[in-house]
């Protein structure tokens, strides 16, 4: 009966789904989406993309930036993130929301291959889309559903769980495709990209930008190692006007929220989804502030004659410690340490006057991150530190420095031969070692990664379970025996849901825990 029970919601589920994202708030004339008989591509785009991205970022709030030392909550009590310990519920909200979304996507292919709708852009770019999507739930839970997932109106309610190895070499197939499709340049709707507002050469550059981040995560791996490599070099190498990838800031691919606090299809999800106490309430970690701190870097500057800061209010809306400066709280203290909260986020009801999304993070525009050009600076000092491409690491690693900052600091210089970026990389001691082991070299990458991966889903934690960069410090109350966690368990209702192919996908990745290892981070 309860199994029953469950395929009926799920054929609910999935049949509403397909419309009720459609229209809602994103066009001038609004329509009851309830009542929608047929949709068009251009519909259901931007509802998908805010729909993704705003529970990516809700997780990247209270679970990321808690297990990567960026927040620390002042708590003793049970399913503390920052303590490696966390309840099941985390679990359901990403695998619910970024399935339903999964349809919308895949509809959006479907309704452009139709007689008088057929789109070549938006075609590639719902496939760019699926890949973002499927590459964040397979990096979250290991082998998940695939092949089969999303066709409720099929009648596939039980979908079978697609292994790791496979799902990435498909997504390799997607983006091809993609690529290919976006190459066409055909125009699309511009006021239904709220990424790239119709700029199809930014989408496919993403698109290929997107393929180095998923290569670069399996390049491990010794039975793909040898094929990713190659597509590495090839996209980098030797056929730029093949696969074009971002060059400077402007290709970064951001949902730019609008800034305004009220109901409009773009207000930031921290504003309409954390109360402002709450925003405010997580101290900043210790490793996150103190590096910055130590840099004298301009992210959280305070000054406002050089252009730095607004109203004395740094960039990243951080507030000083309540014993002065810059100070954090240390992640994974033990219970009954008594730690008292220093650096926090402003929230956006602390500010006075002005232009509120500069001066806090939490209604700030800037926050809608898929990926960023600084990322890509850094996967590529990482291919050529290995010397799996040409060019410089230490180019490629001083320019996402520089890129990294100027994405939140705009008066910032991007250009490594300006002398601002070299005064502030020597006076940082950050400088490029070439004397360094290849570890060694990694960790200086991933240092600077890691704040280039700000706010940018969970990736800062995929990249740690992948490298072990950058080094965290360990504190004496973390569970899970010290380990970070290397992935969530899958939602506790897939058990009773799709009972046969849950029990085969733990039978073939592991147990159903935290610290069972998925495929690209096993030996």
């Amino acid at each position: 009966m309860k199994k029953n029970l469950y395929k009926i919601i799920g054929v609910v589920l999935v049949s509403i789904t397909t419309l009720s994202s459609c229209d809602k708030g994103f066009q001038d004339i609004n329509v009851d989406p309830i009542n929608i008989i047929s949709t068009k591509p251009e519909k259901l785009l931007a509802p998908a993309l805010v729909n993704t991205l705003s529970p990516a970022m809700m997780r990247n709030r209270n679970f990321n930036n808690e297990l990567m030392q960026v927040t620390v909550a002042i708590s003793d009590g049970d399913g503390a993130v920052f303590r490696y310990e966390y309840r099941s519920t985390f679990s359901d909200y990403l695998w619910n929301a970024w399935y339903v979304q999964l349809t919308n996507f895949k509809d959006i292919y479907k309704l452009a291959g139709e007689p008088g709708m057929i789109n070549k852009s938006y075609q590639g770019i719902s496939l760019v889309c699926q890949s973002w999507v499927y590459a964040m739930l397979t990096d979250t839970y290991g082998d998940v559903p695939y092949s089969k997932s999303n066709l409720g109106n099929d009648g596939v309610l039980e979908p079978a769980f697609d292994k790791q190895k496979d799902i990435y070499l498909d997504l390799f197939n997607k983006l091809e495709e993609a690529n290919t499709l976006l190459s066409a340049g055909t125009t699309i709707v511009p006021s239904s990209d709220p990424v790239f507002n119709g700029d199809i050469t930014k989408w496919r550059k993403f698109c290929n930008s997107l393929y180095l981040r998923l290569l670069l995560r399996v390049s491990g791996k010794s039975d793909v190692s040898a094929q990713v490599i190659a597509k590495i070099k090839e996209i980098v190498d030797t056929k730029s006007t093949t696969y074009p990838i971002m060059t400077s800031n402007a290709d970064c691919a951001t949902l730019k929220w609008s800034g305004t606090i009220g109901t409009d299809a773009y207000v930031s999800p921290y504003v309409n989804g954390v109360r402002a106490q709450d925003f405010r309430s997580p101290a900043i970690g210790s490793f996150f502030i103190e590096h910055l701190s130590n840099w004298g870097d301009p992210r959280i500057d305070i000054s406002v004659a050089n252009g730095y800061a607004v109203s004395g209010v740094n960039r990243l809306g951080i507030s000083q410690g309540a014993t002065g400066g810059f100070k954090g709280v240390p992640s994974g203290y033990a219970i009954g340490t008594g730690i008292v909260k220093e650096a926090y986020f402003y929230s956006y009801d602390q500010t006075s006057t002005g232009t509120l999304g500069v001066r806090s993070l939490q209604q700030s525009p800037l926050t809608g991150i898929l990926m960023n050009y600084a990322e890509l600076q850094f996967v590529l000092s990482e291919a050529a530190a290995k010397g799996w491409i040409s060019g410089s690491a230490e180019n490629y690693y001083n320019t996402g420095i520089a890129a990294s900052i100027n994405y939140w600091v705009p008066t910032f210089p991007t250009s490594i031969s300006s002398q601002v970026v070299k005064d502030y990389i020597t006076n940082a001691d950050i400088d490029w070692d070439n004397t360094l082991s290849l570890d060694g070299k990694m960790e200086q990458i991933h240092l600077q990664k890691y704040y280039a991966l700000f706010l940018v889903d969970m990736e800062q934690w995929f990249e740690y379970r992948r490298t072990g960069h950058p080094i965290l410090p360990k504190g004496a109350g973390l569970r899970n025996g010290g380990v970070m966690p290397a992935r969530m368990a899958y939602p506790v209702y897939v058990q009773s849901a799709n009972p046969t192919n849950y029990q085969k996908a733990v039978s073939a990745q592991g147990p159903d825990v935290i610290s069972t290892n998925v495929w690209w981070q096993k030996p």
